[in-house]
This record gives structure tokens, sequence and C-alpha cells, in this order.
């Protein structure tokens, strides 16, 4: 009999096993296993975690099956070293001889090594030993925190859930199991989640687990304190290649083996978690079973080889029904077909490349999940049946899914037409009250008759309450990705209560999967317009300028403004410009037309570095890239000028500290000049204020850049007070109206200046809450980016890709 000694009593090392017996291929067997334990079904562990199946019921070898099969087991025996060249292994207890070897040591779980990692109270999720520990804590009750929204911190944040415990997943990137799932499938795992009382926080980064004797706080890099009773870290895994490096293999990320799972000695192969085939690791199932057969038909002599097959992945959560399978990251050559059914809950996403699905994502619904899969191995050309493809091999109308069903799902008080207070109840009372016709209507309830920006949706709720009769006027929708206008949009955000972009495309049936860079950074701006107290801002959703907080030139460098409030500054700030004009070799420092100085040419790694100094100074950002109010442009006033009537340079900064830090749907320029001969050009500026002799003329709609317009005249107060409550009045209401990237002229050319008037300058009332609303958003904005990024938020976005001074030693 030949000699085979197992390192690894795993399910790779189990399956090759029985497909060698199956041959009686005449080998004698030793197997070793560090656990205490023979083989069990390793993915069932979350099942056992929860409580919904035992530790029994998961052993797929037990004593009898191995006694059966003559094997000698030394489970609880830590394998040593192997020796290649006397062909034997060294454990505690001596050392065992082999013909042949094979390794299937699996994989480590991943700790981040962060201060407090080696509490205790802190553990790994990866075998029965960390399953009890964890049941063990859950059976005293309090809380726990699972760092990794991947499959298996889900799965475990399900199980310690289900056993009593209150959880908190934390996870580092935007969207649960980001590996698996795009944003929109990831939002409503997340919502499911939540349903069932797990708390999720995601872009949250661990930076320290505090404790004294035991874990008892989780510290985030952005302040936050989660207290905790224990952690459970799912963070990934690494291959467990150390024996196969001690003992000479070829080893990169894992123990190099070819085709037939044979490593860089003949006689000695390896499979499972630890091994790389082609480059790649493995992690799932599927392929370590395949490995397995590979392995056992080598060591019978039979000619075999392994090909790595495409998998699906599945969430082991009791009533979350999710597929994932293939590639559907974005590309240029790629399409993709959507499918959403808000009201269920139903996600469906295909990648096409060349008419073949790449990639599979469903949520809600996944019985089809298996014919996709088998079309994804098998590369068809599903170009016949393309346009039913999305509904699955039962399908038996293929009709879209009805673009009124966010419409219908309003309740009756959501509100349609801000402007004269109507709901969607009022309108469907005035049609069951006999009007019939979308003129009728609006002539009784006042709907979408002021500044109109409400006329597509109050022609949708029309339609519903009219039927199929009512022909919806055609209005473009604000991309490709939705046939919703900008306006609906912004009010169905509202009106449904909707605080996430994958909730809007979601419950708003969005075209495609993620949206396109015309809608994401509206949506962005809108959430963050509708509600300022809860939504956290999606950097992914801006543009370069706004996201790094400085102008990208057309050399790749950035240019830093720091703020000179109304265009006042001081000789310490001014050394402190040329002093960070010297410190990071600024070549060009320019006096920009908004009274402000611009360093052009700062390299994008040293923008940090550079908003510190300044910071240091007592400068905060000009906020001249952004969607928001760049600069008050004023001049002298009475403080030095023969002819000025009124302190402009004063209401200049006070109106600049006052609107500093706002985002709007495109760029805000002001100026106040201090007496008509408007030497701050006031009158061409989004909001201008003139001093006159009874007090401040208001101009507003102005501009001076690639269309010219004046200003109008909105009206004449009398006091300073009254210019920033009737400025900020305006403001909130080109921001909560206009669409993105409308610039104030744009939107006042739309609804008219008569409404603006009436909102901001005939009705208090409006302009008191205008006014309150905007103050109110401030708390939350008026804060310096600049500052954080300094201190290290956002790091990742001022790092180089590479250090290209550097050469490899050889």
């Amino acid at each position: 009999m030949k000699r085979l000694v197992v390192i690894g009593a795993g399910m790779a090392s189990g399956r090759m096993l029985e497909h060698l017996f199956e041959r009686e291929a005449g080998y004698e067997v030793t197997l070793f296993g560090a656990e205490p334990r023979g083989n069990y079904n390793r993915i069932m562990l979350s099942p056992v975690l929860s409580g919904e199946k035992s530790y029994d019921e998961i052993v797929t070898h037990d004593a009898d099956w191995y006694a059966g099969n003559g094997v000698t087991c030394r489970f609880g025996e830590r394998v040593e070293g192997v020796d290649p060249d006397r062909k034997v292994v060294v454990t505690a207890s001596g050392e065992t001889a082999y013909d042949k070897l094979v390794i299937a040591t699996g994989s480590d779980p991943f700790i981040i090594p962060v201060p407090g990692a080696d509490l205790p109270g802190v553990m790994a999720y990866r075998d029965l030993d960390d399953v009890e520990r964890m049941q063990g804590y859950a059976a005293k009750g309090g809380r726990a925190v699972v760092i990794g929204g991947g499959l298996l911190g889900l799965e475990a944040a399900a199980g310690l859930k289900a056993r009593g415990m209150d959880v908190t997943v934390v996870h580092l990137a935007g969207h649960l199991m980001e590996r698996q799932l795009d944003p929109a499938a990831g939002y409503l795992l997340e919502r499911e989640l939540r349903s069932r009382g797990i708390e999720v926080l995601t872009e949250a980064n661990t930076a320290e687990l505090r404790g004294t004797d035991h874990v008892e706080a989780v510290l985030l890099k952005d302040g936050r304190i989660i207290e905790t009773d224990m952690v459970c870290m799912a963070v990934g895994i690494r291959p467990a290649c150390a024996l196969g490096r001690e003992a000479g293999l070829a080893v990169n990320r894992g123990i190099v083996v070819d085709d037939a799972m044979v490593t860089s000695d003949p006689d000695v192969l390896a499979l499972g978690e630890c091994v790389e085939h082609r480059g790649q690791l493995f992690g799932l199932v599927a392929p370590l079973y395949d490995q397995a057969k590979v392995a056992a038909a080598t060591l019978a002599g039979e000619a075999a080889a392994f090909d790595p097959p495409q998998v699906s992945t599945k969430l082991k959560v009791t009533g979350v029904d999710l597929f994932s399978a293939g590639d559907f990251a974005e590309g240029e050559d790629r399409e993709e077909i959507v499918f959403r059914d808000a009201a269920r809950g139903v996600y469906k996403r295909l990648v096409l490349e060349e008419d073949r699905i790449v990639g599979v994502v469903m949520y809600g619904e996944t019985a089809d999940g298996a014919w996709f899969l088998d079309k994804l191995r098998s590369r068809e050309d599903i170009s016949d049946g393309r346009d039913t493809l999305i509904f699955g091999p039962n399908f038996a109308g293929g009709a879209p899914v009805d673009p009124m069903a966010a419409v219908a799902a309003l309740p009756d008080d959501a509100e349609i037409c801000g402007c004269n207070g109507v709901s969607k109840g009022t309108i469907m009372a005035a049609i069951a009250g006999g009007a019939g016709s979308l003129a009728e209507v609006t002539a009784l309830t006042k709907a979408s008759t002021s500044c109109g920006s409400c006329a597509g949706l109050t022609a949708q709720v029309v339609a519903l309450g009219l039927g199929d009769g009512f022909v919806i006027p055609a209005e473009a929708g604000m991309c490709g990705c939705t046939d919703h206008t900008h306006e609906d949009v912004r009010r169905l955000i509202v009106a449904d209560g909707m605080k996430a972009i994958p909730e809007v495309m979601q419950k708003l049936h969005w075209k495609s999967s993620g949206g396109c860079a015309k809608c994401r950074p509206a949506l962005n701006y809108y959430l963050l317009c509708a509600w300022p107290e809860e939504y956290a801002d999606h950097a992914q959703s801006r543009f370069i300028n706004e996201r790094v907080h400085a102008n990208i030139q057309k050399d790749g460098t950035y240019s830093v403004v720091p703020r000179m409030w109304g265009g006042i500054t001081t000789p310490d700030e001014l050394r402190a410009i040329a002093d960070a004009a010297d410190k990071y070799a600024v070549p060009t420092v320019k006096v920009t037309g908004g009274q402000r100085i611009d360093l052009l040419g700062v390299q994008k790694e040293d923008l940090p570095a550079i908003w510190a100094d300044l910071n240091a100074a007592g400068m905060v950002s000009g906020h001249a890239y952004a969607k928001g109010l760049r600069t008050v442009k004023t001049c002298v006033g009475t403080d030095h000028c023969r002819f000025g009537t009124q302190d402009s340079t004063g209401l200049g900064i006070r109106i600049e500290k006052a609107l500093w830090g706002a985002w709007s749907p495109h760029k805000f320029k002001l100026a106040v000049s201090g007496c008509p001969r408007n030497c701050a050009e006031a009158t061409c500026k989004d909001f201008g204020v003139v001093c006159v002799s009874e007090g401040y003329q208001l101009h507003v709609g102005g501009a001076a850049g690639m269309e010219v317009k004046p200003t109008q005249l909105l009206c004449t107060v009398a006091t300073e007070d009254e210019a920033v409550e009737y400025c900020a009045a305006f403001y909130q209401l080109y921001r909560e109206g206009a669409r993105y990237l409308d610039r104030p002229w744009k939107w006042i050319d739309r609804v008219g200046l008569d409404h603006v008037k009436e909102k901001v300058v005939e009705d208090a009332e409006s302009r008191e809450a205008l006014a309150a609303r905007f103050f109110h958003s401030q708390t939350f904005f008026q804060h310096d980016p600049w500052a954080e990024r300094a201190n290290g938020k956002d790091a990742h976005e001022f790092m180089p890709m590479a250090d290209l001074t550097r050469v490899a030693a050889e």
C-alpha cells in the first residue's frame, strides 16, 4: 500500500478522499487536522450560529466513515513542518512518512491590525470554535459589532441577532457585499437587515478597539463610538500557505499548483483555499470540490485538469433571496438590462457583452438564478430573446413595468404642488367630483398654476385618476436613465421620504443599474437639499473638483483659493499665502475676478498639506470649485469712498459668512456695491445688492459667463438685516426649486420673477420659512472641508497610485 498523508480535514480534502476511495487507488491514508474534530460542512456554520441547525447535522464524515475506509485520524495534532527530501511530515509526536502528500490547510482569517485587536472578546468567524465562542456571548445578551459587511459578516450578524444580541455591522465600502452586489441590490439588502433590527454603518472605517481587560467599544475614524460586548471580524481570509513556503514549495499568494493540482514537488499536491491556480485564489466551495475531484484522479494516476468554474453567491440568511454570479462591473463595451419592482423589493440586473451574459445580480426573486447562470457559463448568444430575457424562462407577456407605479404608491397627503399646497388627495377628490381634464383639475385645485415646476407630476396624478383615456403631455426625463423630470424626482423624494440614491433608483424604476454622470450628481444634490440632517453626501456622485475640493487644471495639477471674506485680507494672511506658495513650489499666484488669490499648479498629493498650512493661518476653503456659494465681491463703500452710501464691505462680509458652505444646483455669485456707480458689478451676479440712500436694492438673476444677463430688481429693503434675510430666502427658494446645473437666471426664466417675488417679497411667512430652512441646513454644512481633509478624511483621494521614484532591488 502506498502511504498518503493529508494535512487538513476540511471540506476539500474530505471530498477528495471520497473520490479517491471510489477509485480504490490503494492508499493507506493518515489525516491530520488542527481542529479536534473531523470533517463538517463549514459553509453551514451560519445556521449553527443562528440555532437553525446543530453541529451533528453538519458533520459530513463521522468516525464510522473514517474507520470503514481505514483512515488513521490524528485530529487536534498540528503539523509543524514538512521535509520533502525525506518525505516526512513533522508533528510534536514525531515524524510520519509519506509517498504522496496533500496539503489542504485552508485559509486564515484576516484580523485588522488596529489597536485593541488582541483584546478578549475580539474574534474571527472561521470554525466551530469561533461559533461556540459567539454563542457563549449571545447567551448573555448584550451588544455585538460585526466588522465586515461581506457574505460571512452578514451571516454572522444575522446569527447573532437571531440569538438575541443587538448587532451593528460596520462596513468600509459604500454598500454591503460590494464584491458581489451593485449599489441597488446592496441598498435592498441593507433595508432588509435594518427591518430585522440590525444596524448597518457603511463607509465606516475602524480606527481602534477600546477596553481594559475586555473589548468594550469600537472607535471609528470619523469619531463615532459604538459600545459593544464582543467584536466579530469578518473582513477576509488569506491562504494558509506557511507549511508549503517553509517546505520550499513554490508559493505566491497561495501554494502554486498546476492543472493536476500538483505543486512544484511532484509528490506533493495541494487543494482548497491555500492554493493559487493560474494566479487565482478560491474561497467558494464549488471550485474546491472540482479541485478535489482532479486531485483524486491525479493520485490514482489518471489524467485530469482543473478548470475554474463560474460560480454564484447566495446569502445563507433565512428569508433573504439574493443571487450573484459573474462579472457585473461597468465597461464601455458592456450593456445592461435592469428590472425593478419597488413594491415587492425585487431587483434584477443582467450585464451583457457582445450579446452574451457575463454577470447576473438578483435580489428578492432568485428562482431563475440557475437558468441565468447556465447561460452565463455556456456563453449563449441571447440576441434573439433579448427583449424578454430579464423575465426568465417562464415569461408569459413581457409587459414593461408600470411607470405610474411610484405615483400610485404615494399617500393621499403627499404634496404635489408646493406653491399652492395641493396634495394628491385633493387632486383625486377633484376628479371624483367631476373634473374630467387636466385643465379642469388645475382650475379647481390651483395645482401647477404658480411656478409650474410640478406640472409633470400633477399630470401623472391626473392620469392616475382619469385612467387610460388621459394622455400625459410629453416632457423629457432628467436623463436617459429615467422618464421622470427633475421636478418630479425632487417632489417624489420628499413625498415618499426617500433618503438614498439607490432607494430613489429602485422606487422610481431607474432604467440603468447605477445611473449616469447626469443623474447621479443631481440625485446627490436633491437628497442633500431635502434631508440636510440625515443624508450623507456621496462623494462618488460628485465631479472631481467637488470631490477633492480644488479645481483641476489642464495639466492635472490643482488650484487652491482660500476664502477672503468680502474681499478683505490682512498682511498675515498674505504672508501665509506667500509662504505656502514657496513651500509647495506653486508656479502661479493669480488674483481672480472675484477678488480672491488663486494658487495655481498644486500637486494633488500636496493638497492636504497646503490646506493645513492655510488653516493654521486662519483661512478656510473659498469653495472656488463648488456648486455653491463662491464669492461676495464688494467695493469699499462708506469706509473710504466719497460716493458710498452704505457699508458695502461690511454687508458683503456678513452675507458671505452667512452663506458659505451651502450647496446649490450651480455656483452662486454675489456682490455688494456701495452706491449706484456699482463698482462691485452687482448687477451681473446671481444675487446683487446696490446700496442707495434709502436702503438696499436687491437684484437677482444676473450672469456674466457664457450667457450675459443683467439682473432684475427684486425689491428694495431698508436694513442690512432685511438684506441678509431676503438673500437667504432667495437662495433657499432657488436651492429647493431649480434643476441641477441651472444657474438662477435659468430657473427664474422658467418659474417667472413674479413667483420669486411672491415667495420672497410679498409673503412674509414664506420668506421667514425659507430663510429658517436655509439656516437650519447651514448647521450641518457650514464647516471647512479643507480642515477635514487635512485631518485625514478621504485620505485615499490624495495618495499616489504608485511610487515611481522607487526601483526594484535586483
